[in-house]
């Protein structure tokens, strides 16, 4: 893919870039979005119903049995190639925030990957706005948990208080973590350049964010399948994967 001249020399330039991403990101990767995850036993219900304070309060082993499922799935997903260009393009600009609405912990995984064996790894936030599907905490005290028992008859209990353990992911009706979303707006308020990859712009309060960082004059990038509402504002719209994109576009500008 050729790209403008003009947007090369701007992003060598920038100096603070945000990049959030949606189901498209992940999706390349073999992972079904949140609506389209039903199959075989979880076929009869829709993930609006499992994905909810009461629904947990209703069956809480039902919703716990379906993430423990999500989980499953989730472990056996690797980060594609717009995972790993997104943490490349992290490695070489002074300062660089990852946005993200998927719960799967993709973009993690490969910085943990690079720490491991990189002698230069430069550190960057990830903020994940709606959670992480990998992580539980328990639904009274909201103490953390690394290692839990799954019984086939009962939910998990806090080590500390009894309480349920739940997913540590957003359910519908609930906040977004404050800290992150504050993080978030003020990266997207903040950055030089912001990029919006793979989301639909529909789900609020992360559909903002583009506009944001447009109205405060940041250079907007979108890569999508298909045209959003942020898509009149972005800078550049590049219609396709993010998987083959990205790694396009930080090869031609930072070579």
């Amino acid at each position: 893919m050729d790209f403008a001249p003009e947007l090369v020399q701007y992003l060598r330039k920038a100096d603070r870039f945000a990049a959030l991403t949606g189901a498209g990101a992940s999706q390349e990767s073999g992972l079904r979005t949140f609506r389209d995850a039903q199959s075989g036993l979880w076929a009869q219900y829709k993930p609006t119903e499992l994905a909810s304070p009461e629904a947990f309060a209703r069956d809480p082993k039902l919703v716990w049995d379906w993430y423990a499922w999500r989980r499953e799935a989730v472990k056996s997903v690797r980060p594609n190639a717009g995972h790993y260009a997104l943490h490349e393009l992290a490695q070489r600009v002074p300062h660089f925030t990852v946005i993200t609405q998927n719960v799967d912990g993709l973009h993690e995984f490969v910085k943990q990957e690079s720490l491991k064996v990189s002698e230069t790894f430069r550190d960057y936030p990830i903020l994940e706005l709606h959670g992480n599907i990998q992580r539980v905490r328990c639904s009274e005290c909201g103490a953390f948990t690394e290692e839990w028992g799954d019984d086939s008859e009962f939910v998990p209990r806090c080590g500390g208080c009894g309480g349920l353990l739940r997913p540590d992911v957003v359910w519908f009706g609930e906040a977004l973590p404050r800290s992150a979303l504050e993080a978030a707006v003020e990266s997207a308020r903040r950055c030089d350049v912001f990029l919006s990859i793979g989301t639909s712009g529909l789900v609020q309060p992360a559909a903002s964010l583009g506009f944001a960082a447009h109205n405060r004059g940041a250079l907007v990038i979108e890569i999508n399948l298909e045209p959003t509402p942020l898509t009149p504002k972005a800078d550049y719209f590049f219609q396709g994967r993010s998987g083959e994109i990205l790694p396009e576009l930080v090869q031609a500008v930072w070579g």
